[in-house]
């Protein structure tokens, strides 16, 4: 992707492309080995208003029980015993405030649900490209990150994994848009 000259040239709704888009996230078990998983369902979009980005904002839907780290031993008790994914079918962020830091980087505060807690979380978020696309109309890349304390939103399986795995969880967020008008 090429990067569009000017913010205000990439203003409008834009909706998510989950086929080009990936949320996933990083947690350290105790033995210093990462366990790196992704989520296979979800949706979101955005409002950019080039001229303020204050009045910008930024959705995501993710179901929780499509958590998947390829080792099936694994994955079942973080949809069942870590996210209770029967009880809380969704993980959610929702923006209330955009922020530039510098010409493509910002930061994106939101409210952050998980197993039926909201918390406020600032994301950091990198403008990794915009283009014109015949078929979509306007395409932009965003890529970007937080770290979480996993246990503020009471995930957590028991004791024993309270230990095991870190407390500390990076989500992820390679993101595709398409402009919608």
């Amino acid at each position: 992707m090429t990067t569009t000259t000017a913010l205000s040239e990439l203003a409008g709704d834009y909706v998510l492309d989950a086929a080009r888009s990936r949320v996933g996230f990083v947690a350290r078990h105790t033995m210093g080995t990462r366990v790196r998983g992704h989520f296979d369902s979800f949706e979101g979009g955005a409002h950019l208003d080039g001229d303020d980005l204050s009045r910008s904002s930024a959705d995501l839907t993710v179901r929780a029980a499509s958590i998947e780290t390829h080792h099936p031993k694994r994955d079942e008790p973080l949809r069942a015993k870590f996210l209770d994914a029967d009880a809380h079918p969704f993980i959610t962020f929702l923006s209330t405030r955009v922020a530039q830091v510098d010409g493509t980087r910002f930061k994106v505060t939101g409210d952050l649900t998980v197993r039926g807690v909201t918390k406020p979380v600032t994301v950091d978020v990198e403008l990794t490209g915009a283009e014109h696309d015949p078929a979509d109309g306007i395409r932009v890349g965003l890529r970007g990150g937080v770290t979480i304390n996993r246990k503020d939103w009471g995930v957590n399986w028991n004791a024993a994994t309270g230990v095991m795995v870190a407390a500390k969880v990076t989500l992820e967020f390679d993101i595709v848009v398409v402009r919608r008008s």
